[in-house]
């Protein structure tokens, strides 16, 4: 798989840690869902893993400040420039006489945090703001281990333009799934790479049906215990179109070639199937702790990381195809991953502010992908190739942004 992002075959070439120590990560979006289960994958295992810088937007300074004493780190990197006097004050309480480490504040603390000297830098950040620190961590020579999927998706060309072979390793569960399968043959045996989804919420419904559904129902998912964006684009399935392109970036499948199917259980995460017909699944129980603890060990495992399944106990799986008139979402991400270049980063910013303007009560559970969808025939042609540049990418988010928000409004004054 010599044109992948993520090529299981193809180990990282990184420095051994001094004297055989734990491993240094920085961890990116450490108060977030997955920042804090690879917290207590670090702790659990002190042997193998030492965060050496810990990142948050500013929002849980007592949670930043608790994790950041726990785990020792050396740096401190917060967004909110506000949230430094409060961060300082938890620092204090937290640490007592003891030095407090360092604190990176500003929109740029989590890239300065990314480039920091360490094996690994685990992005967990939720949103596109990701995109800058995966960039300084790839340049820095960094294993990245990628739970942000939205700085791929609006960064693809300028991630593959940095990224080494074996340099990315996915933390997605769908993507690790992948990724491991992907052991199973060559990438010229690969015949195609079927991703699953839960169906979210609202499985089984069709589009009218879920006209009138509220934020509080989207958020209820069926296995999963996720944010509210990520939970809400799971209800849509906006989520599991940003993993198709994401799977199409990583692995470098065609879009044609790469499939989803609903299976509700969530115990199989993602296959790959082979020429020969053989298909390879990755199963384990819905907890992100597996697919964190593979990446930040890789290419070693670590032993205990999750429950395992009791294979003594019945139970039954169930598969369903994808009902893409009721849920839009997959077929419009495929349509703006094949375009490439800025359209994903449209759709993805969007849909960020369709969803916000659904949890607010401004636009219906419905609208969120009608307003993307007009938003995105509204592009035009996006900008592509090698001139596509890290600006080009935030102009035309900003762009996608103000636009989904006129829309909404307009919908909101439409239903009064």
């Amino acid at each position: 798989m010599t044109d992948a992002l993520a090529d299981p075959h193809h180990r990282p070439h990184v420095t051994p840690e001094p004297g055989g120590g734990p491993r240094d990560i920085v961890l990116l979006g450490s108060t977030g869902s997955v920042g804090t289960q690879a917290v207590d994958v670090v702790l659990r295992n002190p042997d193998r893993f030492r965060v050496v810088a810990v990142s948050a937007a500013g929002g849980r300074v007592e949670l930043l400040a608790e994790q950041a004493h726990r785990l020792g780190v050396r740096t401190v990197a917060v967004a909110d420039e506000h949230a430094v006097r409060p961060l300082r004050e938890a620092l204090a309480r937290a640490y007592g006489t003891a030095p407090v480490p360092e604190i990176l504040a500003g929109p740029d603390a989590a890239t300065l945090a990314a480039a920091l000297p360490c094996h690994s830098v685990l992005n967990g950040i939720t949103g596109s703001i990701g995109l800058r620190p995966t960039l300084a961590a790839l340049r820095a020579g960094r294993v990245l281990i990628l739970a942000n999927k939205e700085s791929l998706i609006v960064g693809g060309p300028l991630v593959k333009a940095l990224a080494r072979p074996g340099q990315i390793v996915p933390v997605d569960s769908e993507h690790s799934a992948l990724f491991q399968a992907l052991l199973g043959g060559s990438r010229a045996e690969v015949r195609k790479l079927i991703v699953t989804a839960s169906g979210g919420p609202f499985r089984g419904r069709t589009l009218a049906e879920m006209a009138d559904v509220t934020p509080e129902q989207a958020m209820a998912h069926p296995t999963w215990d996720m944010g509210p964006v990520i939970t809400i684009n799971s209800a849509t399935l906006v989520n599991k179109g940003l993993e198709v392109i994401e799977a199409h970036l990583l692995y470098d499948i065609p879009f044609e070639r790469i499939e989803v199917v609903v299976h509700p259980q969530s115990a199989i995460h993602s296959m790959v199937e082979f020429v020969d017909g053989s298909t390879l699944a990755q199963a384990s129980p819905p907890d992100m702790r597996m697919p964190i603890a593979l990446g930040l060990g890789w290419p070693e495992r670590v032993p205990d990381a999750a429950p395992a399944f009791d294979w003594r106990k019945a139970g039954s799986w169930e598969f369903f195809p994808l009902d893409e008139e009721a849920f839009p979402a997959v077929a419009l991400a495929r349509h703006v991953g094949s375009l490439g270049g800025t359209a994903p980063a449209v759709f993805n910013a969007a849909n960020e502010e369709c969803v916000d303007a659904f949890r607010a009560g401004r636009l219906s559970f419905t609208g969120i992908m009608d307003t993307v969808a007009r938003v995105v025939a509204e592009h035009g042609t996006p900008v592509a190739g090698t001139s596509l540049t890290v600006e080009d990418v935030l102009e035309a988010e900003d762009w996608a942004r103000a636009r989904a928000r006129e829309l909404a409004q307009a919908s909101e004054a439409a239903r009064v």
